[in-house]
């Protein structure tokens, strides 16, 4: 039977009261963990900056392979589904909750955050420049100093000032050549429009449902999204229900018809014909294909 995804929620061993903690690449290459397997796909309920300090590796980050190397950094916002691969490599892994960073920022730099993460927007992988590597692994030592060694009564505040200079360090050096990033006029609606079809797509797949609970017309709706990913309103919400729809198909031992039924469609053959017209292939060919 395929082997559900299991969820994994955040915790602080080492402070059980922190939304922060510091992890390096090497530990959890070596431990075991009592909840989950980390050479198995799992979600996270958290965000994750991984930064690549020696040698090579390959990782996997909702179901696409990434190599990386020395220099190399991946932003994971949570409910992401990533695993590990054996290696040698070494590098460290920034973990926060939303409210570690959000509830400190104001708006403008909260959504920098989402951004960042938003692989919607740009890939999850930067390999970084030589002096930027050098800067960023820089910022993540003082972190690792703050959280390891220091500990006073003024190091959190402290970590979070420095992830809040790592985040607009990163967004900066991603925004580079990507107009995205840039687009402030509508990428605030975009990722409100993201957030609400992540959560309704299996009940409402219009764009005019979208629009009225954003209380904009569909014509903005879809300046929106052909201003940031030059799509449609409306693909963009086929291309969000069939990445759910894969998801399910994977991570679940749900039958074709329960999925449908899931999803929101009336008869399995419409699932078929959605799913065949976006993907080429049909739900039980993906399914087998990727067990």
């Amino acid at each position: 039977m395929k082997k559900i995804v299991k969820k994994i929620n955040y915790t602080n061993e080492k402070n059980t009261e922190s939304h922060f903690d510091l992890v390096s690449l090497e530990e959890i290459l070596t431990k075991n963990p009592k909840d989950h397997n980390q050479f198995e796909n799992h979600k996270i309920s958290f965000f994750a900056i991984m930064l690549i300090t020696k040698n090579k590796g390959t990782h996997s980050l909702n179901y696409h392979e990434y190599e990386y190397k020395e220099g190399t950094v991946f932003t994971i916002r949570r409910d992401s589904i990533h695993k590990f691969y054996r290696s040698k490599a070494k590098g460290k892994l920034f973990v926060f909750t939303e409210n570690f960073v959000v509830h400190y920022l104001d708006e403008q730099h909260s959504l920098k955050l989402f951004q960042l993460f938003n692989e919607l927007l740009g890939s999850p992988k930067v390999q970084l420049l030589k002096e930027d590597f050098s800067e960023i692994e820089q910022i993540a030592r003082q972190i690792e100093k703050e959280y390891l060694e220091v500990k006073d009564t003024h190091s959190l505040e402290i970590i979070r000032s420095l992830v809040h200079v790592l985040i607009t360090k990163l967004f900066r050096i991603k925004s580079r050549g990507n107009d995205r990033f840039e687009n402030s006029k509508y990428i605030s609606k975009f990722i409100k429009f993201q957030n609400l079809v992540e959560k309704e797509c299996f009940e409402n797949r219009t764009v005019s449902h979208y629009a009225k609970a954003m209380n904009v017309t569909t014509r903005t709706l879809n300046n929106v999204t052909h201003s940031i990913i030059h799509k449609s309103a409306k693909a963009f919400i086929n291309e969000i229900l069939i990445a759910q729809i894969k998801r399910l198909l994977i991570n679940t031992p749900l039958t074709i018809n329960e999925i449908a039924y899931k999803v929101g469609f009336d008869e399995t053959t419409n699932l078929f014909k959605y799913f065949k017209k976006y993907t080429g292939a049909s739900p039980n060919s993906f399914r087998t294909k990727h067990r």
